[in-house]
């Protein structure tokens, strides 16, 4: 078999696999969810207590062809009023001849009790695919289909959430995408529409804590759900140690068949960088040699308010 047509079928084989779960998951995948709440939940703007600054980029089923990449980026910070978080999450998510665009400023209103915060965010923004089509090579070149091409499109969208979090624990509720807009993909006449995506909404629940061995570890176990009509539940199981304040180790378990190792180094001057390591049990198991994330974290004391929870663990 050439070396073309191992090509063709294994996007052949990552398209099947991805379109059975993105009904499911229109939104970016990380592994290191913990540390980018921000992405999937805007009341989580503020909760660091200071400017918090996270880069993530993800590569993932490396080895294949058009595989996911893709990279977030979260700025998030209180403001002087204590109850006011502010929040902006952008991406990139590209897979084979299609890249997604997302941008979204976020807006919290924080209610502080003694040693806990209840939180109410919403976020809008917009998301814009465009899809490459010179990448295609189709066997009818006349298809109306491709004829009357869309290769671009932005909509609007709002997401909600509720985040209630401690110094040790945390727990957050959220949807996204709920104003469900489509996004045109072709059509058979310009004034047709034929071909399109719809943003379904997307609901998720959080939490985490962290449990105290002793007086150099930490046990920080979590959990993230996933829920979308008409599509099995899907849930990110994660346990990690964090040694002197200094160091995270972990593992994490994902219910579409995939384990993952994780690291994390704070490296010092609010630095942070981590990474972790995903094997998927499916399909692409013997095509590809797994997915790679990498996290660099930054925070900045910007109203030199010193009300940093210390250490901080989420």
């Amino acid at each position: 078999m050439s070396k073309s047509n191992c090509t063709g079928i294994l996007f052949f084989i990552l398209s099947l696999c991805w379109s059975s779960c993105s009904y499911g998951q229109q939104d970016p995948l990380f592994t290191q969810y913990a540390y980018n709440k921000l992405a999937f939940n805007p009341a989580y703007a503020g909760s660091g207590e200071r400017l918090s600054l996270d880069l993530i980029t993800r590569f993932q089923w490396v080895g294949i062809s058009g595989a996911p990449r893709t990279i977030s980026f979260n700025a998030h910070t209180p403001l002087k009023n204590p109850r006011i978080g502010i929040g902006l999450n952008a991406y990139r998510d590209e897979l084979g001849p299609t890249v997604n665009y997302g941008a979204m400023a976020a807006f919290a209103y924080r209610i502080p009790f003694h040693s806990t915060t209840l939180c109410f965010g919403v976020q809008a923004g917009f998301k814009y695919m465009d899809l490459n089509w010179s990448l295609l090579s189709p066997k009818d070149q006349g298809d109306p289909l491709l004829v009357n091409q869309v290769t671009n499109k932005a909509v609007p969208d709002v997401d909600f959430g509720i985040y209630y979090y401690g110094k040790r624990f945390y727990a957050g509720l959220s949807a996204k995408h709920l104003l469900q807009n489509q996004m045109l993909v072709s059509s058979t006449a310009p004034t047709d529409k034929t071909s399109f995506t719809k943003l379904r909404r997307n609901f998720y629940g959080i939490a985490g804590g962290a449990v105290p061995l002793n007086s150099n570890i930490d046990f920080i176990p979590s959990i993230l759900i996933k829920y979308i009509q008409n599509v099995p539940l899907q849930a990110d199981f994660n346990l990690s140690f964090l040694i002197n304040n200094l160091l995270t180790l972990g593992a994490a378990y994902r219910t579409e068949k995939a384990l993952a190792m994780l690291i994390q180094v704070n490296v010092g001057k609010g630095f942070s960088i981590g990474y972790s390591y995903d094997i998927w049990f499916n399909t692409l198991r013997s095509f590809n040699s797994g997915s790679h994330e990498l996290r660099i974290g930054y925070e900045f004391d910007l109203f030199h308010k010193d009300r940093m929870l210390t250490p901080r663990y989420f």
